[in-house]
């Protein structure tokens, strides 16, 4: 059973009149459905999914993979507006929750390698200024809590590409029992890791994790079982991979690549 249902609005007064609310796929919102673990959010850029999800992210308290914590981000005031009109209908509580949007990537791993950087520091002046037993328990302290950052993203996190952070990254934190809300994270994947990622996520649902996930990639769409909602009709409703656009674009231009470029 998913941990989130199902989401919609309040209806208890009348709706604001200005962004996100003005979108057309939130406009005709009555409620969305999470029926199974997996479900894709689809639609062109400006449909609105990725709005959806970053205040489903703010509703559920789902903790930001990023430089900054969710509460102090001000890009998300907008799905904290939406949010705040929403309601979450829930069967039972995660053990884990994340968020993750593909741009955050960069800004997270800056974060790791700055607290490590801040830890080794404060080992440093505990060891020039502290003596005996409190030193050593100062050090010790500090000392453990960079060894785990190390122990789990490696002693310098910029020595990955991009694309590799990714998937150590989501290996290291996508576990079971967990709510996942991801947005694109293809971004930086190349189709191999694309295909890592979907491995993890059917992995992952066999140990009791729900993802929901914007997206454009027609690789991950493909997910057996999975259930893709489309924003590109109102009301939000599911569509068939074979019928999402960006898939059907994706293959016609495979097929017959001249037949587009020759336009150019």
């Amino acid at each position: 059973m998913n941990y989130l249902r199902a989401i919609g609005f309040k209806r208890t007064d009348g709706l604001p009149d200005d962004f996100p609310f003005t979108l057309p796929a939130i406009e005709s919102l009555d409620k969305m459905n999470f029926s199974v673990p997996v479900t894709f959010l689809v639609g062109e850029n400006g449909s609105g999914k990725s709005t959806v999800l970053e205040a489903i992210a703010v509703g559920m308290q789902c903790p930001a993979i990023g430089h900054q914590d969710a509460e102090f981000d001000e890009l998300l005031l907008p799905a904290k507006h939406l949010a705040k009109h929403l309601t979450f209908t829930k069967s039972r509580k995660p053990k884990r929750r994340m968020f993750f949007r593909a741009e955050d990537a960069m800004g997270f791993t800056l974060r790791v390698r700055d607290n490590m950087a801040d830890l080794k520091e404060m080992e440093d002046h505990f060891d020039q200024t502290l003596t005996g037993e409190g030193r050593t328990r100062a050090m010790g302290s500090v000392r453990g809590q960079r060894m785990a950052l190390e122990s789990r993203y490696g002693q310098d996190p910029d020595s990955r590409s991009h694309g590799e952070w990714f998937i150590h990254m989501f290996n290291e934190r996508v576990l079971e029992n967990g709510l996942y809300l991801m947005d694109e994270p293809e971004t930086p994947l190349s189709a191999i890791h694309q295909l890592s990622l979907l491995s993890l996520l059917k992995a992952r649902i066999t140990e009791g994790c729900q993802f929901i996930i914007a997206t454009h990639s027609p690789i991950l769409m493909a997910l057996p079982g999975a259930e893709i909602l489309s924003f590109d009709s109102y009301p939000v409703k599911p569509v068939a991979w074979e019928d999402v656009e960006h898939v059907a674009i994706t293959k016609a231009f495979l097929n017959d690549p001249e037949s587009y470029l020759r336009h150019l």
